[in-house]
């Protein structure tokens, strides 16, 4: 037998199966018709050996899954005539069909749990995979909808949320060119604890923002409408708009959000990284705007500031600069329950 051997049976099987499908018309055996007409086929040469027969080819047809599963329960006698009929009908000498396959084609974007009409809340369901790719772990998730022209400023304002534990999409920035750009933000949609339009001049003009809104709306999430060059419509129009600037916009979306017990939860996982005096300083911002915390939150914080030096370091923290910083982390632990502290001069926080 040579190395590489030349077969002629593969190049004819679309002729083969031609001539096949008109047989099965005259048989009037559509069911069998059908598959080979919607099947798309691949040919696996020299499969085997036959000393009678000679070289034996394998045959994949893959057709749509409802034809598929029309036949699942049949499939290896479809099969098996399949290949038998094939053999019956080409004239290729030392060369035969071993065995035909069918195989389900199901799209890649396909929908499956949606279309099955069974998916509680008609919830999009995304993989551990796909969640890990677009979030980073333990913090909030906040998907931010923007026009392509300030993408410079959504990715500096991605940075800036970062600091106070806030996970942020921008499309732009997230999904690699290799990916199908709708289904990731589908998944980042479906995915997000948060929502933020980023109201500038031409944010309705996009292709894809009116229906982000869409999206967010339907699922209940909470909504910003950021009010940066234009004011809230259609459906936005019923939030009241976030005045900001590009600089403003970080602290005045966290002031909000915090409400949220995640986003609460981020936050105060935000203050056991803080990384210098001055992520302290702007970490201590958000504090005015916390309107209550729980014992086991406020033992959290405390052990949060006595343990990391960049927040017991910083003026927002130990009030050390009021004028500019505010008093501190102390009158906030009073205002948020009926225990009291002290802070010594080193900035740890002690029972008074």
């Amino acid at each position: 037998m040579a190395e590489n051997p030349y077969f002629e049976l593969p190049d004819k099987i679309e002729r083969c199966l031609a001539a096949l499908s008109k047989l099965y018309a005259q048989e009037g055996n559509r069911s069998l018709q059908r598959i080979i007409v919607n099947a798309q086929i691949r040919v696996k040469e020299y499969t085997s050996f036959n000393p009678t027969r000679g070289h034996g080819h394998t045959v994949h047809l893959t057709i749509p899954d409802s034809i598929y599963l029309a036949n699942a329960t049949k499939r290896a006698a479809v099969e098996e005539e399949i290949a038998d009929d094939l053999n019956k009908l080409h004239n290729v000498q030392n060369e035969f069909i071993d065995s035909a396959f069918l195989e389900m084609d199901v799209p890649e974007d396909s929908d499956w749990r949606q279309e099955s009409g069974l998916l509680v809340g008609g919830v999009r369901q995304v993989g551990l995979e796909a969640v890990r790719r677009i979030w980073a772990e333990d913090e909030f998730r906040l998907f931010l909808s923007h026009k392509a022209e300030v993408k410079a400023q959504v990715g500096r304002l991605k940075d800036d949320l970062s600091v106070f534990g806030v996970s942020a999409f921008v499309a732009h920035a997230d999904i690699a060119p290799t990916q199908e750009w709708q289904d990731e933000i589908e998944n980042a949609l479906a995915t997000t604890d948060g929502f933020v339009a980023l109201l500038t001049q031409g944010f309705h003009e996009s292709d894809w923002t009116d229906q982000e809104v869409g999206y967010a709306l339907a699922r209940g999430i909470p909504i910003i409408a950021a009010r940066l060059e234009r004011n809230p419509y259609g459906f936005l129009g019923k939030f009241q708009a976030m005045p900001c600037t590009w600089e403003s916009a970080p602290e005045e979306i966290v002031k909000l959000l915090i409400r949220s017990d995640r986003m609460l939860s981020a936050y105060m996982r935000a203050l056991g990284n803080c990384g210098s005096f001055d992520e302290g300083n702007v970490l201590s911002r958000i504090l005015p705007s916390i309107a209550s915390m729980t014992e086991k939150q406020v033992d959290d914080v405390i052990e949060a500031v006595n343990d990391n030096s960049q927040l017991r370091g910083s003026f927002g923290f130990n009030g050390s600069k009021p004028m500019t910083w505010g008093s501190g982390l102390l009158p906030h632990l009073h205002r948020w329950g009926a225990r009291r502290y002290d802070m010594n001069g080193a900035g740890f926080i002690t029972p008074a």
